[in-house]
């Protein structure tokens, strides 16, 4: 496994030695969305259509789901992807799941988990969802997994485009802090909700050196931003 950290911008490395494993790592955007969009949208027909829960109780569960996927979001950014590396395996599985994305945060090919990696953990959660709540399950999933879809149309969005010059760009902002002036804060995505709750907030005071920097990872060529 080729482990060697780059800095943004430069050339692309692989992140597994083998091709064909380091191909499947990657994926187009298009795929996860069309995947886990399409998956909710027919998980919360089906509890409609067949009569298995009322129609507002469905899209009752399926914003609660829908929510609740910010929460897991936050959780796993924080203290799965950003784990402390205290041995040699923990760097290891750090960097497969999150550290090539620090290092090359503009390759639009790693900024989703592979489709089939992400059907197996939303197949647990549907388990699990299902285990504990019956019938109740199959809508909040449908809503978990639109969460997850609408945190990877984030994700792409403040790394490929430039940002929108409306309340939206707290998110380019946010997501830029994290990035280019402290990975120990703004782990929220799609939202920084449970930042604020859970006390990770970027201080609003920084100074100019740190701004300049996280700026000048952030946005290359003719994008610019104003943190």
């Amino acid at each position: 496994m080729a482990t060697s950290r780059i800095q943004p911008g430069q050339q692309k490395k692989k992140m597994f030695d083998n091709p064909l494993i380091d191909s499947l790592s990657k994926t187009h955007i298009a795929y996860p969305l069309t995947i886990f969009y399409g998956l909710a949208v027919i998980l919360l027909i089906y509890t409609i259509y067949s009569g298995i829960l009322p129609a507002m109780t469905s899209i009752l569960a399926f914003v609660l789901g829908f929510f609740f996927f910010t929460l897991i979001e936050y959780t796993i950014h924080r203290y799965a992807y950003h784990m402390h590396e205290r041995t040699p395996f923990r760097k290891k599985m750090v960097y497969i799941m999150h550290g090539m994305h620090h290092d090359q945060p503009k390759d639009k090919q790693r900024l989703a988990m592979p489709p089939f990696l992400s059907i197996i953990l939303a197949s647990v959660f549907f388990l699990i969802y299902w285990a504990i709540m019956g019938k109740f399950g199959m809508p909040f999933t449908a809503g978990f997994m639109a969460g997850y879809a609408t945190y990877l149309c984030v994700h792409y969005s403040v790394h490929a485009f430039r940002p929108p010059k409306n309340f939206m760009k707290i998110l380019w902002v946010h997501h830029a802090i994290h990035h280019y002036q402290d990975p120990n804060v703004a782990y929220g995505v799609s939202s920084p909700l449970w930042d604020v709750i859970f006390r990770t907030m970027p201080e609003k005071k920084s100074t100019q050196k740190e701004r300049e920097k996280a700026k000048a990872g952030f946005i290359d060529d003719d994008r610019k931003v104003r943190l």
